[in-house]
């Protein structure tokens, strides 16, 4: 298991619609990121995608990485294996070993069973010819529905991207998605979270920490992981909450980035 960070580590500092920095974090900035803090795996997430650079930008990146020993991963969103043949054309370019998607249809539907085995099944081939993993996160599907899936597919170079807090959505618990999903496990995308109460005692607000400093409970997920012999990399996300303005966000955005791999240094050394 090796440790690195992503796109969604630095959102703020990226920017999306509503929160745009006058000078955002560009490819190359992440990988600088990675350096500074001594991981060996960088995650591009839709959030800075990579299949918009130019050809010259892509370069930069491919020669960055190499001279940096850093290990390059490939995030998307959907399941439409037109668009999944032109991220993996692109994977191949960038020595890229794995591509992470969301299972979602154009438009953001929920796919049915039927409907993901079709792509997967298309797509299939081209993943072991060119001996790269796609790994579903989870998040809007069922654990077990996914579970189900990939064990009728039965193909070793697709699995799962297994997300600590994603899946609280639908709502399933971590310790149900883990238990689920451990043994199909490509890629580990660690987000430490708190819920709490509402002032009001009506609701719960779910909300971000550094990782170490919430309800994540890395040791057990860990060994759960260890107990299937699933090495995935464990990527660093953040779910950063909004400070008074977006500089300060950003700072903190920062700071919980250097504080979350100091405390994952103890559990996993490279």
């Amino acid at each position: 298991m090796k440790l690195g960070i992503g796109t969604y580590t630095y959102m703020w500092s990226i920017g999306f619609d509503g929160a745009q920095p006058a000078a955002p974090m560009n490819a190359l900035g992440l990988l600088s990121k990675a350096r500074q803090l001594g991981v060996h795996v960088v995650q591009f997430g839709p959030n800075l995608a990579l299949e918009r650079l130019s050809e010259n930008q892509l370069r930069e990146v491919a020669d960055y990485a190499k001279d940096a020993t850093i290990e390059l991963e490939m995030g998307t969103r959907g399941i439409d294996a037109r668009r999944l043949h032109l991220i993996l054309k692109l994977a191949v370019r960038l020595g890229c070993g794995l591509i992470r998607t969301v299972p979602e249809l154009p438009g953001g539907g929920v796919p049915t069973g039927e409907e993901l085995l079709e792509c997967l099944r298309e797509i299939g081939p081209d993943l072991e010819r060119h001996r790269i993993r796609l790994a579903l996160e989870n998040g809007n599907i069922p654990a077990q529905d996914l579970a189900d899936t990939l064990d009728a597919l039965a193909n070793p170079r697709i699995g799962i991207t297994l997300d600590t807090t994603n899946s609280l959505a639908i709502p399933e618990g971590t310790q149900q998605v883990v238990k689920t999903l451990a043994r199909h496990t490509m890629c580990f995308h660690i987000k430490d979270f708190v819920v709490e109460r509402a002032w009001h005692r009506m609701g719960f607000i779910v909300e971000g920490r550094p990782a170490g400093e919430g309800q994540m409970d890395l040791p057990w997920i860990l060994g759960e992981l260890k107990s299937v012999k699933a090495d995935p990399n464990a990527v660093l996300e953040l779910w950063t909450p909004e400070q008074v303005d977006l500089a300060a966000t950003m700072a903190l955005e920062q700071a919980w980035a250097e504080e979350s791999i100091r405390y994952l240094r103890q559990y996993i050394s490279h």
